[in-house]
């Protein structure tokens, strides 16, 4: 039995999904009542998880506060310690005195940083440097649930993804689609960045293995489709995968750069021109996984979805 928190997000509606299609007994739980769902009202560091824990094996923690563009709060960092590392120790201890064998913690890649150099991708042994509140807590989160571990005996699994995509993706990754589908030239041609994507699909394969692969016991694992993109190669790819071919204008990155500084928008730059990758040598060497759907059959799958719902 596997309860999944965050079971009506994007990630948990995929993992469910896949636990039902291989008949995995699983427990899925929200906030909000909804039918066939567990709903828990709020989550916080007092939630009694005593009823939903009884017989449960495994937990998959995907419930959190997630990054945001712009944050409201007066005080951020401490409105995301409060719903990703409060609330996720007070379901690891309750976990742990439950019998849970196994706790996996859905992390992000921002706890390794913003950014990598050219060549050098993050690997899950480089020393974590997150930028901003929600890294932090999600850093938090993973000391607190290694400790927990170390304490108690409960396996934890940590994993850190980079951007997920796939059917029903939202925000960022939604609008690129959608400008991905006119016919209007880009100014990415002579942008070489690499950016480590995972398809949806990629990751719940990932975190069923990780429920009981004898290797992935405390440990930290970088997850990734296994080919990396530059800007250009990605709106090409969606394009593709709509049936149009991206026209990219060979226009200089620094050029690119100054003017978004001009404009204000330097960090919308960084997102689209700067290199963000991830290494999976280690998370194939352990747990000997590879990704069942190429980054090719991942955009394909996404933009298909994305017709049918529009």
């Amino acid at each position: 039995m596997i309860l999944v928190t965050g079971a009506t997000g994007f990630v948990g509606q995929a993992l469910c999904a896949e636990l039902a299609r291989r008949r995995i007994g699983y427990r899925p739980v929200s906030r909000a009542p909804q039918p066939g769902f567990v709903a828990m009202g709020t989550f916080d560091d007092a939630t009694d998880w005593a009823g939903e824990l009884a017989g449960v094996e495994t937990v998959v923690h995907l419930a959190a506060r997630v990054h945001v563009m712009n944050d409201t709060s007066s005080d951020p960092l401490a409105a995301f310690r409060a719903a990703n590392v409060d609330t996720t120790v007070n379901l690891a201890r309750q976990a742990a005195r439950a019998g849970v064998k196994r706790f996996i913690f859905l992390s992000s890649i921002k706890v390794n940083g913003e950014a990598t150099l050219p060549a050098r991708p993050f690997t899950s042994s480089d020393t974590p440097h997150p930028e901003d509140p929600y890294g932090q807590s999600k850093r938090e989160a993973e000391k607190a649930l290694l400790a927990i571990g170390a304490e108690t005996g409960m396996e934890i699994v940590v994993i850190r993804p980079p951007l997920v995509y796939g059917p029903g993706v939202k925000a960022n990754f939604a609008s690129l689609m959608k400008w991905a589908g006119r016919p209007f030239p880009w100014p990415f041609g002579l942008v070489t960045n690499r950016r480590s994507l995972v398809f949806v699909g990629n990751l719940v394969d990932f975190i069923l293995l990780s429920a009981h692969h004898p290797g992935a016991v405390n440990r930290v694992f970088l997850i990734s489709d296994g080919a990396d993109l530059s800007i250009g190669e990605l709106i090409g790819k969606l394009s593709s995968a709509m049936g149009r071919r991206a026209l990219l204008l060979p226009i200089p990155p620094r050029l690119l750069e100054g003017l978004a500084a001009l404009l204000g928008r330097r960090a919308a730059a960084q997102r689209l021109l700067g290199s963000l990758q991830v290494d999976i040598g280690e998370t194939v060497a352990i747990t000997g996984w590879s990704p069942p759907f190429s980054v090719e059959e991942g955009l394909r799958l996404t933009v298909a979805a994305s017709s049918r719902d529009h």
